[in-house]
């Protein structure tokens, strides 16, 4: 059975991330699931084949290197899980590429960490290094350089659901499939019975996170919170996301001829640009300023700059250029731009008509404290 919905989004799909996520490729005991990964190379190759672009996100490399070094329980200590890292992340590729050269493709490794994608020309040199692969039919196989990315230092990504998400945003892939241990969003515990799978969600609303009934254990890092604000990222794009489960034989196969599988997270709006993209979710923000409700309509329903006038309050220091993120009345993240002010002058003329800038600051260079061709909007509603 196909839905006509779906099999739409599959067909134009014509670039696909798939990440994978650890409990889908280890065995309990945190090993590595060789037979897990043959299957899923397969079912890439089969996509590679038919004309699909396919880009992985891989998860695993604590639990291989934990296998390797025959530890029973992941470090706690940020030296110790770097270091394993660094033996799984080996081992991992290199089960991954021997299992795509049986069909006729080479993987290809990358390790990237939040700095990659914060700055504007790696940024770019990340998408373009991608796509010279894609031409040479190897397979990226990408990962959170975990042996350099520590919390401390703010160059994490959090989870490689995240992570996903940002890399379907460079590419501008117009599907992610994020395969998991379970089937999908479900209306409530899936271990209960009375429990339904969703299989579309219209819009990634309260109601919707809601839902979500998340299990701490083992080795992921990720849940299904992780999964819906990956989701979010990359609907708000304009771009769609199913969540499936990577236990199911023939999963992505089956996505791709518009089966009813997992659940479909609808994009919201129209694509936007790569450059908007990288501000609204790549790029690492410098400080925080708040709008009035005026302001608010302005910049989500009506598509506006931001001016002076509609400045409320400012946390942070930046510098002319650096990205700094909008929020409400009521502290809820709305948009993302570059400033063309530092914040010092944005303290001077906050709450002030644009006539009367120049006054306070000698001259009067932008209109804009944010100007829309530089801002990106991150929530669909007002």
């Amino acid at each position: 059975m196909t839905d006509l919905l779906r099999q739409e989004i599959a067909t134009s799909a014509d670039t696909i991330v798939v990440k994978v996520g650890t409990r889908v490729l280890t065995h309990d005991d945190g090993t590595l699931d060789e037979s897990r990964i043959a299957r899923l190379a397969e079912e890439i190759c089969q996509l590679l084949d038919a004309g699909r672009r396919m880009v992985l996100v891989s998860s695993g490399a604590v639990g291989a290197g934990m296998s390797q070094l025959g530890l029973q329980e992941r470090p706690q200590d940020v030296a110790r899980l770097q270091a394993v890292a660094a033996v799984g992340q080996a081992r991992l590729i290199e089960v991954y590429d021997r299992t795509f050269r049986k069909h006729g493709r080479t993987a290809a490794q990358i390790l990237l960490t939040a700095d990659d994608v914060d700055d504007r020309t790696r940024y770019l040199n990340v998408r373009n290094t991608i796509r010279a692969l894609l031409d040479l039919r190897a397979v990226p196989i990408i990962n959170e350089n975990d042996t350099v990315a520590v919390d401390e230092l703010m160059a994490t990504f959090g989870d490689n659901d995240r992570l996903a998400a940002l890399v379907t945003n460079l590419l501008r892939a117009p599907l992610l499939v994020i395969l998991s241990d379970v089937e999908g969003l479900y209306s409530g515990d899936p271990s209960q019975p009375d429990a339904q799978l969703i299989p579309t969600v219209q819009q990634l609303d309260d109601t919707v996170m809601a839902l979500v009934r998340d299990r701490r254990s083992g080795l992921g890092k990720g849940g299904m919170a992780s999964k819906l604000n990956a989701a979010r990222i990359v609907t708000t794009a304009g771009e769609n996301v199913i969540i499936a489960s990577g236990h199911r034989a023939g999963v992505l196969p089956q996505i791709m001829r518009g089966e009813p599988v997992g659940t479909l997270v609808l994009a919201q709006g129209k694509s936007i640009s790569p450059r908007k993209r990288w501000i609204g979710f790549s790029a690492q923000s410098c400080g925080r300023i708040v709008v009035d409700a005026g302001a608010r309509t302005a910049i989500v329903q009506q598509g506006r700059s931001l001016l002076a006038a509609g400045i409320v309050a400012l946390e942070g220091e930046f510098r002319k250029g650096d990205l700094v993120t909008l929020a409400d009345p009521e502290g809820r993240e709305i948009a993302r731009g570059l400033s063309n002010y530092h914040a010092q002058d944005v303290r001077r003329i906050m709450g002030l008509r644009s006539d009367r800038i120049a006054q306070v600051l000698g001259q009067c260079p932008y209109e804009e404290v944010i100007h829309r061709d530089n801002m990106t909007v991150v929530t669909r509603s007002a």
